[in-house]
């Protein structure tokens, strides 16, 4: 049944990868965090952003997500026959991150959704700039993701589980530190795909 939840894990980071693309490229480019500083840019690449294209990403988004939980709980869960310690702390912050980074994710394109609709204007973008400030904290969910990984790894290469050592490698972790340089969209998602799918072959 393991299989199963980290074979459902990776879809549902495929998934949100997917509409994080959705919230990020306009036929106009790709929005960065820091076109924030730029209004005519902004105005750019949003004057073509669909209403219904981030209503659907924010909506998929979640569920996706909720996908995803199945296998941080799932995981956490396996973990318990080698270390109750380990599991604990994969679950509790493994729930941390799921809970947050759903809250983040929506806002995120909750605030491209008022920025489009209030007319792309300096004014408008001032406030969504604000807005974004002041619920900003749920980007702390990243706090929970790198515990829960972290922990993953050291269990993993110290050989506490059947796994050999080198299953080590498919961790987010690391994943996302090779990703990082890269251009590459998503790539939270696909260094999450890459940990649940690579697992999901070994355990």
């Amino acid at each position: 049944m393991i299989k199963l939840f980290l074979i459902i894990a990776a879809f549902g980071h495929i998934i949100c990868g997917i509409t994080d693309c959705m919230m990020a490229y306009t036929k106009n480019g790709r929005f960065d965090f820091e076109d924030i500083k730029d209004s005519r840019r902004m105005n750019h690449i949003f004057s073509v952003m669909p209403l219904r294209q981030l209503e659907i990403s924010m909506m998929a988004g979640i569920v996706a997500l909720f996908l995803a939980s199945i296998g941080y709980i799932g995981l956490a869960d396996w973990m318990i026959e080698y270390s109750f310690t380990a599991s604990l702390i994969m679950k509790i912050s493994g729930l941390f991150f799921i809970s947050l980074i759903t809250a983040h994710h929506v806002l995120c394109g909750a605030v491209e959704w008022f920025y489009v609709k209030f007319g792309i204007t300096k004014e408008a973008l001032s406030n969504v700039v604000e807005f974004f400030k002041k619920t900003g904290f749920a980007a702390v969910a990243y706090v929970g993701l790198l515990i829960y990984v972290v922990t993953l790894f050291v269990v993993v290469v110290t050989g506490k589980t059947k796994l050999p050592c080198w299953a080590c490698i498919f961790n987010t972790l690391l994943a996302f530190l090779i990703l990082a340089p890269t251009k590459l969209p998503a790539k939270g998602n696909i260094a999450n795909a890459f940990m649940f799918l690579g697992l999901s072959f070994l355990i």
